[in-house]
């Protein structure tokens, strides 16, 4: 007879947490340029930085790691892997690929309520953005683009994308106050789209999306030399 499975404790569920959080912070420093290709990531001034222990830093970079974002090298630590032009445009390219695939059943399956929602969650948007509020506003954004992406019913498809989005620098764009407006009026212009049933306005505005987020961060890592 199989032994039950043995169910998490708090403890290590929190420090799983705390991992995935080290891991979104570092993934969003290298994807911005704050942590330089070729720079290494030292486990106890990273762990004093982000004010954590070495464990969920070191379990962060062994994630970062199996991303190809970070290289061990032995006896030296963890070293930031060149960032190219190309594997930004493969990343938006990718996301690009399964969210209009996504906008395109939503638009064709999405209900009067799912649409209301995103009206709802789209005017909370706009509050954060008035109020100036990065956190608000990526966290806002975020709740908006998941109802939209499982409302077509594809869940693992949703989940997929879910994960390939973890590369966007969400700080990046809701700290920029023009983004966060347009973000609102392009969001007003696809409920519009949705409750026409009107396919191939909402791709076309989901593909606009990536886009505008593609030459922004394209320009922001121009604007901080990365490539030069």
């Amino acid at each position: 007879m199989n032994a039950p499975a043995r169910t998490p404790s708090r403890g290590a569920v929190r420090r799983e947490q705390l991992s995935d959080e080290v891991a979104a912070r570092l993934r969003t420093e290298i994807m911005t340029g704050e942590l330089r290709p070729e720079t290494f990531i030292r486990l106890d001034e990273t762990a004093a930085r982000l004010g954590v222990s070495i464990t969920p830093v070191r379990e962060a970079l062994r994630t970062l790691r199996g991303e190809g974002m970070v290289e061990l090298e032995p006896h030296r630590g963890h070293r930031v892997m060149p960032l190219s032009r190309s594997d930004i445009e493969d990343i938006f390219w990718l996301q690009a690929t399964i969210a209009q695939e996504l906008a395109a059943t939503a638009a064709r399956r999405i209900t009067d309520e799912q649409i209301d929602e995103l009206a709802r969650l789209n005017e909370a948007l706009a509050q954060a953005v008035r109020r100036r509020d990065p956190e608000l506003v990526a966290q806002a954004e975020f709740e908006f683009h998941r109802t939209f992406n499982r409302a077509g019913g594809r869940i693992k498809l949703a989940w997929f994308l879910l994960h390939a989005t973890r590369y966007l620098p969400p700080q990046l764009f809701a700290s920029d106050g023009d983004w966060g407006v347009l973000a609102v009026e392009s969001h007003t212009e696809l409920i519009g789209a949705l409750r026409s049933r009107d396919v191939e306005r909402v791709v076309a505005l989901t593909r606009g999306q990536f886009t505008d987020g593609l030459a922004r961060l394209i320009a922001w890592l121009e604007q901080v030399g990365l490539w030069s």
